[in-house]
């Protein structure tokens, strides 16, 4: 299940700046197998030993990767908090969504692919499944946001 939270909250369970996290934290941190193989398969960059990236671009550090790929590591290696993931493009969202038991924050809709069976659940409260739900919830949460009129 993945916790989607719509509302934004200050707390330091959160991740709203993943740029600055990233380099704060997360980028310090001992990176895994799993971790090289992300950085590979969303910036389509090499971790070298000294935590630099080769990239078709040239060599650059850690701190180079995008937003979307610093938002998805930030996710895996801290589970316990909910990150933003505004930043973050359909590719990213698309693995995002095929993950299990993380929390993220998103105020809006982002169109991807998201499996049949992937369970969502909104800000604590209502579980849908699937593409089908996920839609279905944002489509209700616009029309009770215009009723409020925010």
């Amino acid at each position: 299940m993945i916790d989607i939270y719509t509302v934004k909250k200050n707390d330091p369970d959160w991740i709203i700046k993943n740029d600055l996290f990233f380099n704060l934290n997360t980028g310090n941190e001992e990176l895994s197998e799993r971790d090289t193989e992300i950085i590979k398969e969303i910036d389509d960059a090499e971790l070298k030993d000294d935590k630099r990236i080769q990239t078709k671009y040239g060599l650059g550090t850690i701190r180079n990767l995008s937003s979307g790929c610093k938002t998805l590591l930030n996710i895996i290696k801290h589970p316990e908090k909910v990150v933003c993931v505004e930043e973050c493009g359909p590719n990213v969202l698309k693995y995002i969504f095929s993950m299990d038991n993380i929390k993220i924050y998103m105020s809006r809709p982002t169109l991807t692919d998201i499996s049949e069976d992937t369970q969502f659940r909104f800000n604590d409260n209502e579980i849908v499944t699937g593409s089908a739900g996920y839609n279905e919830w944002w489509s209700r949460e616009y029309e009770r946001r215009e009723k409020l009129d925010i």
